[in-house]
């Protein structure tokens, strides 16, 4: 019988869903689970909500209940109905990595979990039940360095002899602007770089993706900032090996796995004053970190590190080193692990 339920309804492929495919592949080898709603890549095949319900009337042959993992308003409503309405013996498990108060309905939701796994001491202080802290990791099987990053980043097709990118939804909140802003002080100091906006704008924010566009033309550099679009997730160790520098420049950020994707891949990242970056960092050793709305300073930190290949290469065995031994999927799961442990022996 199931032992665990890992659930992931949001069609779109999000940093949640990032991390919840990252610590499943892990988990995969240690429990009979089930990967519930949307498709995750390298996972097990999704069933139904339906099913999941089915499969939780009996209790695992193991353990006295069945764990449903959540990370969404969405997940906690579906395993509280489970619990609570349909009287099903499972206990509910909420990773949160929020770092400002939740609204009053996910408050609520989260108040009635029965473990809160927060993936910062900061995010700790805003829910209650926390049970452990243990921060995200990246699957450093998934993410590697390139043989050849030159090469690599040739076989891309963007021209130009280096990569710097940006990665995630375009809008306000993700810095979308300042990044595009910091590539027009940097490009003209930088020959044969080119800089990425990967990621996708929804309808609400397509005007300012237009205004940015506009903005990038009127400065003439159309040919090397470029939006190539959202990358599927299966593609994007690839892209991302290929990179020389990752910038994150986010206004909020609850974590932040984009610069732990890079460091895996031996890619050095710049990033502003949010989510968990400073950690990530490992004091300047694996990426610069500028003050918030900061464009110009993250051009001088790029700027400085891609015109110096000594230190440039030093950061990036760094980052990879960092990411494997402190950051790694595998130290989540077994965080993760032990806070299951704790609920399947003391309920």
């Amino acid at each position: 019988m199931t032992e665990l339920f890992v659930t992931n309804f949001n069609k779109n492929f999000t940093g949640v869903s990032a991390t919840a495919a990252n610590v499943l592949r892990q988990q995969h080898t240690l429990h009979d689970v089930e990967l519930v709603g949307r498709a995750l890549p390298g996972c097990p095949d999704p069933i139904s909500l339906k099913q999941a319900r089915q499969q939780s009337a009996k209790a695992p042959e193991k353990y006295p209940f069945a764990i449903w993992h959540v990370r969404r308003n969405t997940e906690m409503r579906a395993a509280l109905w489970t619990r609570d309405v349909l009287r099903l013996s499972i206990r509910i498990v909420f990773t949160s990595a929020a770092l400002r108060r939740h609204s009053a309905l996910p408050r609520w939701l989260i108040s009635r979990m029965d473990a809160v796994v927060a993936t910062t001491e900061e995010a700790a202080t805003f829910v209650p039940h926390v049970r452990a802290v243990v921060p995200h990791g990246v699957d450093t099987d998934n993410f590697t360095p390139a043989l050849d990053r030159r090469a690599a980043w040739k076989a891309l097709g963007h021209g130009g002899e280096m990569g710097i990118a940006s990665i995630g939804r375009i809008r306000p909140e993700k810095g979308t602007d300042l990044f595009v802003e910091a590539m027009l002080h940097l490009l003209p100091q930088l020959p044969g770089a080119k800089a990425l906006v990967l990621g996708r704008a929804a309808r609400e924010h397509q005007g300012f993706l237009k205004g940015l566009q506009e903005r990038i033309r009127a400065a003439g550099l159309s040919e090397r900032i470029l939006f190539p679009g959202e990358i599927p997730a299966a593609e994007l160790p690839q892209t991302m090996r290929a990179l020389s520098l990752v910038m994150q420049l986010p206004r909020y950020e609850g974590y932040g796995m984009v610069p732990l994707e890079g460091m895996a891949s031996s890619v050095p990242f710049v990033g502003s004053e949010a989510g968990y970056y400073h950690a990530f960092s490992a004091q300047g050793s694996t990426g610069r970190i500028v003050p918030q709305q900061a464009p110009a300073e993250a051009a001088a930190a790029a700027l400085a590190l891609l015109s110096d290949p000594d230190q440039h290469r030093a950061m990036c065995q760094k980052a990879r080193d960092i990411a494997v031994n402190s950051f790694s999927a595998t130290r989540e799961a077994q965080g993760i692990e032990a806070v299951y442990q704790e609920l399947w022996t003391k309920g």
